[in-house]
């Protein structure tokens, strides 16, 4: 599950929507995993640089489940695993 692998990711995490794109676009990301409940208008645009640069995008539930495994206290839209 996507959520284990942000878990055991903890220090080469990079949590939320600008701070995604950014190291994206600086090709420092080895995969993107993508809140079901964000809003799409904030997470389309982080989907389709990352199949522009071919980072695999995972999907998962919760917003706040992302949130909590990524470290902080408040829902993530997206977290990177960088490399």
């Amino acid at each position: 599950m996507s959520y284990e692998k942000v878990a055991q990711a903890q220090k080469r995490l990079r949590i939320g929507a600008k701070q995604v794109l950014k190291s994206i676009k600086n090709g420092e990301v080895l995969e993107v995993v993508i809140a079901a409940n964000a809003e799409r208008h904030v997470t389309d645009k982080i989907v389709n640089l990352a199949e522009q640069h071919n980072v695999p995008v995972t999907e998962v539930d919760s917003m706040i489940e992302l949130g909590q495994v990524s470290g902080i206290d408040v829902g993530a839209a997206t977290v990177a695993i960088t490399k």
